[in-house]
C-alpha cells in the first residue's frame, strides 16, 4: 500500500520513502521511522511514502513503479531506502534503475552508507562503478552457463528442447540460466510467471 501527500513544486528537496519487506508477517514500520529521521537530519521533506510486501526478486512490484514515475515526472528530487537491497532486484536492476532517475536528476540515497547522490563526484563515482559490476556478472553468467552446458554434454545429457510442449520450449533457455545462477525451482517460476512444474520438468530433462 502506499501513502502519497500533494507534491510542491517550491520544495528545493522532495524526497520519496520506500519500504519493502519480503513476507506478510513482516513490518515497513521500522523502516519507515528509520528513513523519516534521515530524511529530517539530510533536510528532506518527505512528499510520499511507499510500502511494500514482495520478495527482492520480483519483477512486478507495483510501488515501486509508482516511485520510478514520480521521478520521471520530475515531482521528486531523491528516494530515500534502508538500503541498496530494499530497492534492486540484482546489480543490473539497480543500474538500469539509478540511470533512468539521474536521466531527471533523482537520486538514491540509503541511511546504511550507499548513497548515488549523482549531483556528487561521489555519486558519479559509484555509478560507474556499479556499472563496470554489473558488466561482470553478465560475464560471469554467461561463463557459468556455458560451462554447466559444457559439462552435461560431456557427461551425455542431451540437451536437445523437450519435444511437444510449447510452454517448456518457450521458458527452457532462461529456466536453465536461472538455475545456473543457484535459484531454486519456485524462485524461478515466480521470475518467469510460470507453473513450478513446469520448471521442474524442463530440469528433470536436462539431468536425464
Amino acid at each position: 500500500m502506499s501513502k502519497s501527500a500533494t507534491f510542491s513544486k517550491d520544495s528545493l528537496k522532495r524526497a520519496a520513502i520506500y519500504c519493502r519487506v519480503s513476507t506478510e508477517d513482516q513490518d515497513c514500520q521500522r523502516q519507515e521511522n528509520d528513513l523519516r529521521a534521515f530524511a529530517e537530519r539530510a533536510g528532506f521533506e518527505v512528499v510520499a511514502v511507499y510500502k511494500e510486501k514482495a520478495s527482492g526478486a520480483k519483477n512486478d512490484r507495483a510501488e515501486r513503479a509508482k516511485i520510478l514515475k514520480l521521478a520521471q515526472a520530475r515531482e521528486i528530487d531523491a528516494v530515500l531506502v534502508t538500503e541498496l537491497s530494499r530497492w534492486g532486484r540484482s546489480t543490473a536492476d539497480l543500474l538500469s534503475s539509478v540511470q533512468i532517475m539521474a536521466s531527471r536528476h533523482v537520486s538514491l540515497l540509503t541511511v546504511s552508507g550507499m548513497e548515488f547522490d549523482l549531483s556528487t563526484p561521489q555519486g558519479k563515482l559509484f555509478l560507474t562503478m556499479l556499472a563496470g559490476i554489473s558488466e561482470f556478472e553478465r560475464d560471469l553468467i554467461a561463463e557459468r552457463t556455458r560451462s554447466g552446458l559444457e559439462t552435461a554434454k560431456a557427461r551425455g545429457t542431451k540437451l536437445g528442447r523437450p519435444q511437444g510442449n510449447k510452454t517448456d520450449e518457450k521458458h527452457r533457455q532462461a529456466v536453465l540460466t536461472l538455475r545456473q545462477q543457484g535459484f531454486g525451482y519456485r524462485d524461478i517460476a515466480d521470475k518467469l510467471k510460470i507453473g513450478k512444474d513446469t520448471v521442474g520438468r524442463i530440469c528433470k530433462h536436462v539431468n536425464r
